[in-house]
């Protein structure tokens, strides 16, 4: 049986690495998408292909149309398939409304939210010939909640899940299931910069009592991709330690 492709964006640290690897290990070759030239790429890679799969990177911007098709061809190019469409890219760039920028507020919509419309629309259309295909969008439990101080990055999480049930409905008759993944608070590299008592503070509030890992939320993605969630689309699976009930 030929391996089945996933292609992850912003897969170079936290969630989208987590996700890479573990799709690795149920031998999926895997194209890395990242923005930056970053120390750890390489590692990554090798990490990769200890599971006997390929790993493909490819650099750009998912807010840019053209970035995404070039991403979307090299990947065909190599690979003849995309199984996996993974949309992990995001950046937060919080502030109350009265302080925000009219640029922070257009610059994590052109990222979170365009941009997944962008990594989508190239690829739907092998997925559509293939009459298979999963995609799995990254939400977030503040994009249902709201935030204080995350306009931005709240309506673009909330334009995902909306994003995710229209798709959903679109080509579900074609073998194609989209859903999305509302983590709450993960313990990433965007976590670990506040303080220990923080931290305890919202693990208060957490009914599981604890963050989550990056791997709570590939373990989600790993599910989305097996045959045993065949029968579900346009669905939103928090992963949030029960913050959100």
């Amino acid at each position: 049986m030929m391996s089945k492709v996933a292609l992850i964006t912003g897969a170079t640290r936290g969630i989208g690495k987590q996700i890479a690897i573990t799709l690795a290990r149920q031998g999926y070759h895997i194209a890395l998408n990242y923005r930056k030239e970053n120390e750890e790429l390489e590692q990554i890679k090798n990490e990769i292909e200890e599971n006997k799969v390929k790993c493909l990177t490819c650099k750009g911007d998912v807010s840019c149309f053209e970035d995404c098709e070039r991403i979307v061809k090299q990947v065909m190019e190599t690979f003849k398939t995309i199984d996996v469409l993974v949309n992990n890219a995001g950046i937060t760039k919080d502030m109350l409304l009265m302080r925000m920028k009219k640029e922070d507020f257009e610059q994590v919509i052109d990222v979170n939210l365009i941009g997944t419309f962008n990594m989508t629309k190239h690829v739907i259309s092998h997925m559509l010939k293939a009459h298979a295909g999963r995609i799995i969008n990254l939400s977030s439990v503040v994009g249902i909640s709201g935030n204080a101080g995350q306009t931005n990055y709240s309506a673009s999480k909330a334009g995902i899940i909306g994003f995710t049930k229209s798709l959903a409905k679109e080509v579900a008759s074609r073998g194609i299931l989209v859903n999305a993944i509302a983590p709450g608070f993960i313990e990433t590299s965007m976590t670990d910069i506040l303080k220990e008592e923080v931290k305890e503070e919202i693990a208060k509030n957490i009914p599981l009592k604890r963050m989550g890992s990056s791997q709570d939320v590939a373990n989600v993605v790993k599910f989305l991709c097996s045959e045993d969630s065949a029968y579900i689309t346009g669905q939103v699976i928090h992963v949030d330690g029960g913050m959100l009930m």
